[in-house]
């Protein structure tokens, strides 16, 4: 007999805990108690028949300076325990019904070296129906953890949302990338940058003449150097740089949110943030111009927070990319959408409106974790002013792409969008083409297509700001 085995703690006959089963028993025949009395004890005795049955049926990382998102997606929903460890800082999480599979071995190969938060990650089999996940640091972490009900094309879904302890502060971050003191003298520097050679950078020298060459080449020098200075001195008279104007650009999607998907397979989320990409690069070259991306990227942001950003760097506008879709293949062209505060201006913005607006669901976000002050902001629709704006930018807008594709409608369209609603950004949602078309998805994956949209737009927001010079304020944009 164990040492630990008590009377007390013995297994109790049903009839103990239930008197009316006295009576049935009482009725029953010697074998036929036998069998039930057996059928009973394999059932007590015997581990839950659906304690392994969940399977893990894909593992998802995605790694972002914002944040890094782990996700772990199941037949059933995924029963877990989660705790910080520290020294050396750790998340344990401890996945209860689960077996440890060719899915979960694969986990720790979808670390990379660049991501901000993760060092690596072990997973291994704890004890029977209990695989334990050792996510190790890189720093001390703020998880989000929670679970997502199946949507879209999605199963149930664990998600591991690991933040800084520190949020990125998107106004520190688009200061570090570009000073906003260069940028505003148009001496911002970008990846894609493109300038022409000035005269300090050819130097001809006769040949033949080496010794009587030397004298020239130093007053050649010397003259471009003093014309390099004279031209940038005269550019920036010329541009009366006032303050610097802030464009908010919004990549949509993202992450564990596709977007739409073509027929070849081309991804909304991977054609916006490429022309967002090229636009920022664009408006960044301007010399008193500079951008921010809401994502950049492949990472998921969800919707409140992207007006968000855009409010914390005082956006003088905020312009959000996306790619067309439609449940008929035939429908074509680009599009530009302000807000709505009447309906949508058809039955197609109203369904795209409604696709769009479920990002957070397919995207996937704590419900807990919402900033009920950011849910009051963008409810409030008492924005008159910035409706008139963001017209009058989708005006200019509409004209330019017009010039590099076939447009949707030739119109303005209106829906109820949720990043449209900051109530003191004017804002607008262009539709750069379908990516449904077959036609039009060969455009958007086209790099030289991404280019001209990407010129179009900034065409637009310099003809917006022709007509609508921006109101003043500080010089550099600052929140209070």
């Amino acid at each position: 007999m164990s040492d630990t085995y008590k009377p007390e703690n013995r297994r109790k006959h049903p009839s103990d805990v239930n008197p009316e089963m006295n009576t049935l028993l009482a009725g029953m025949s010697r074998r036929t108690l036998l069998k039930a009395g057996g059928a009973l004890m394999t059932l007590l005795v015997s581990p839950s028949s659906h304690a392994a049955d969940t399977r893990v049926l894909a593992v998802r990382v995605w790694p972002a300076q914002d944040y890094t998102r782990v996700t772990l997606e199941g037949g059933d929903a995924l029963r877990y325990n989660a705790q910080i460890v520290k020294n050396p800082e750790r998340l344990v999480v401890d996945l209860e019904g689960v077996e440890f599979d060719s899915v979960l071995q694969s986990l720790p190969s979808k670390i990379i070296d660049a991501d901000p938060y993760i060092k690596l990650i072990r997973a291994g089999r704890n004890r029977p129906g209990v695989v334990r996940l050792v996510v190790e640091l890189k720093g001390e972490i703020k998880p989000q953890i929670f679970t997502l009900a199946p949507v879209g094309n999605y199963g149930h879904r664990l998600v591991l949302d690991l933040y800084p302890v520190q949020p990125v502060d998107p106004l520190l971050a688009l200061i570090e990338k570009s000073s906003p003191e260069n940028a505003a003298a148009g001496n911002g520097t970008t990846p894609e940058r493109k300038t022409e050679t000035s005269k300090a950078d050819v130097i001809k020298v006769e040949p033949g003449k080496p010794d009587a060459g030397k004298p020239d080449v130093v007053k050649q020098m010397a003259d471009a150097l003093q014309d390099k200075r004279e031209d940038k001195n005269a550019g920036l008279q010329k541009a009366k740089v006032t303050r610097l104007i802030t464009i908010a650009l919004d990549p949509g999607h993202g992450g564990e949110d596709p977007g739409a998907v073509g027929q070849a397979g081309t991804y909304e989320k991977t054609v916006t943030l490429s022309i967002g990409r090229r636009l920022k690069a664009l408006i960044d070259n301007e010399p008193n111009m500079r951008a921010m991306l809401t994502r950049d990227a492949d990472f998921f942001v969800p919707l409140g927070q992207r007006v968000q950003k855009a409010r914390r760097v005082q956006a003088d506008l905020f312009v959000s990319i996306h790619a067309d879709a439609f449940v008929k293949p035939e429908a074509r062209g680009s599009s530009v959408f302000i807000l709505s505060e009447r309906g949508a201006s058809s039955t197609a913005a109203r369904w795209l409106a409604q696709k769009e607006n479920a990002a957070d669901l397919i995207g996937g976000i704590n419900v807990s974790s919402r900033d009920s002050h950011l849910a009051r902001t963008l409810l409030d629709l008492s924005q008159t002013a910035t409706l008139n704006d963001s017209t009058k930018l989708a005006k200019a807008m509409l004209n330019e792409i017009g010039g590099i594709n076939t447009l949707h409608r030739g119109a303005i369209e209106e829906a109820s969008f949720a990043v449209l609603k900051a109530p003191d950004i004017p804002s607008i949602l262009v539709e750069t083409a379908f990516i449904s078309n077959p036609e039009e998805e060969k455009k958007l994956a086209d790099e030289a297509y991404q280019d001209k949209m990407a010129e179009a737009m900034l065409r637009g927001i310099k003809r917006y700001f022709a007509k609508n010079p921006p109101l003043a304020k500080s010089k550099l944009a600052m929140l209070d």
